[in-house]
């Protein structure tokens, strides 16, 4: 109910051309922007800009490409999906297995300290090969969106459930 009343706030914005009601002496009105970008792998960055609004004709302008989710008198905010892996991962990312034996993406080398970013799918282990094992133990490197999609199709055949 609070999303569908912002969203009917932000056409009345429009309408009302753009201004923002609650200025009183300007047209112009501070806004924060919030930009989130969602990664592949499920990481979400977000940046925060302070904005002078004159109109919303400007920030669609401004922000072409990007989809608007959230907007009440304070705040505007703005998702892409963007077709890679997040910097993290490529920085710090490794494929494993957790506890259960789920594949998944870990920030750094695997192991019980290590956050998980990502999970994909539970992993019969008794079907891996024992190199393969081996590899998922120590952990298999993340450095670009390729490697990314190969690592999770190689071990797709070895789900429990497809």
């Amino acid at each position: 109910m609070k999303r569908m009343f912002r969203m009917i706030a932000v056409v009345l914005f429009i309408l009302a051309g753009g201004t923002n009601a609650f200025a009183k002496e300007s047209n112009e009105v501070k806004m924060n922007v919030i930009l989130e970008r969602i990664y592949l792998d499920g990481e979400v960055s977000e940046e925060i800009t302070e904005e002078t609004v004159v109109s919303m004709k400007d920030i669609w302008k401004k922000y072409k490409g990007w989809q608007l989710v959230d907007m009440d008198d304070e705040q505007i905010v703005f998702q892409k999906p963007v077709n890679d892996i997040s910097p993290l991962s490529k920085a710090n990312g490794y494929f494993g297995l957790t506890k259960d034996g789920t594949l998944s993406i870990f920030e750094g080398k695997p192991n019980e300290s290590s956050r998980v970013i990502q999970s994909f799918f539970q992993i019969d282990i008794k079907k891996l090969e024992s190199h393969q094992h081996e590899q998922l133990k120590k952990g298999i490197r993340v450095v670009s969106k390729s490697r990314y999609k190969d690592i999770i199709e190689t071990y797709r055949d070895f789900a429990l459930f497809q």
